[in-house]
């Protein structure tokens, strides 16, 4: 007997980094010494301090029960307090926070929490491509809004068509921006509030990378602009600021309707999260970030040996000030998948074609700065043999 998918399943977008993975493993498989710059994957440890935690709580048998349906009340406390620390922004721990598996959940849950079928809601482009997938599952409608060069690859509101503003109901954003590195700024985080107070659209926005910040610049939080917490929310991740990326756990934080959707759609999907991570989580929160420091320094270090590296051989970066990507254009001649698999084949470096994250991303490829220094300058030096600059 067999059982076919759903037309909802069929519909869901393929996995872009499955297939990139699929075609560096075969590369690798062939004895080549393949320099993977493609991956989005934390090369670092999680710090001990916050493994020690895990293993002490793991080992207390209160842990080991169903955890509260709404997440550990110590882990709401801690993130408010995190928050209000960090940003100088007050939360009610119980009605603006949620506890997430991992930010991608809650990202790709909300569309199907909020909207009805056939809504709208507006994505960037390029962007994550796991926002696809909400719009899938919700099987609403979706508008893209191109992020462009010229603009340090923030929307333009003014450029969108009058129509589709008036039908949308929801609107993502990330900044620090994956895959572009571009980071946002406190007039343009204004003119988002605005233009969602003007045509009720919800916002949210993805603040994953929130905590890498360059060039003496730390990220700002959407939730730092005023009424903020009025038309949105912001979602926040353990996996980029402190290597948790395998543990699955964060939080989404601001309006109090939108979190309390989320708290709703988790209800009746899962029983939130391993208590014990939860624990660990609020250890994170509540150290003196130091260890996040000595991270950004070394993404900072490693995106200014690969740009000294790259700029060395004609191949000019666009200045990323957050997140641990690099964005490259390609050389004339080439799409980006078609430069990303001659770089493969020829040179035995990887990198993540940037129309994979969307029709804006045509023309440039993403660089992860997740190896060794030294690697870069290899990378580049493999790449200036192939005469493309």
């Amino acid at each position: 007997m067999k059982f076919p998918e759903s037309k909802v399943l069929q519909n869901l977008p393929k996995q872009f980094f499955a297939s990139l993975v699929k075609k560096v493993n075969a590369k690798v498989a062939t004895g080549a010494d393949v320099i993977n710059l493609g991956q989005g994957n934390p090369d670092q440890p999680t710090p001990d301090f916050i493994v020690k935690s895990m293993q002490e709580q793991t080992a207390i048998p209160a842990n080991h029960k169903y955890s509260q349906f709404r997440g550990d009340p110590a882990l709401k406390q801690a993130a408010a307090a995190f928050y209000k620390r960090e940003y100088g922004v007050e939360l009610d721990p119980e009605k603006e926070i949620a506890i997430l598996g991992g930010s991608k959940i809650g990202l790709v849950e909300l569309p199907f929490a909020i909207l009805n079928p056939g809504d709208t809601m507006l994505l960037p482009d390029p962007g994550y491509p796991d926002y696809l997938s909400g719009v899938a599952l919700a099987q609403v409608k979706l508008q893209l809004m191109r992020l462009r060069e010229a603009n340090d690859f923030m929307p333009d509101y003014d450029e969108l068509d009058p129509k589709v503003v008036s039908d949308a109901k929801l609107m993502y954003l990330n900044y620090p921006n994956n895959p572009t590195g571009a980071v946002a700024t406190p007039e343009f985080f204004k003119k988002t509030v605005a233009f969602a107070n003007q045509n009720h659209i919800g916002v949210v926005h993805d603040f994953a990378y929130g905590a890498i910040g360059f060039d003496g610049k730390r990220p700002i939080s959407f939730l730092q602009t005023p009424g903020a917490k009025d038309v949105g929310i912001e979602t926040y991740t353990f996996s980029k600021s402190y290597n948790m990326a395998g543990w699955r756990i964060g939080f989404a934080a601001g309006n109090a309707d939108m979190i309390e959707a989320i708290n709703l759609i988790q209800d009746h999907l899962f029983v939130s999260v391993f208590p014990a991570m939860q624990k660990a989580a609020i250890t994170a929160l509540n150290s003196d970030q130091q260890t996040v420091r000595k991270l950004v320094a070394l993404y900072e270090k490693r995106r200014n040996q690969f740009f000294k590296a790259a700029r060395a051989i004609g191949w000019e970066p666009y200045h990323s000030g957050g997140s641990f990507y690099a964005w490259m254009p390609v050389p004339e001649g080439y799409t980006s998948e078609s430069f990303a698999d001659l770089l493969l084949d020829k040179a035995a470096v990887a990198v993540a074609p940037g129309n994979g994250f969307g029709a804006g991303g045509e023309g440039f490829v993403r660089v992860g700065l997740l190896i060794d220094e030294p690697r870069f300058t290899e990378a580049c030096q493999r790449i200036k043999k192939l005469n493309l600059f």
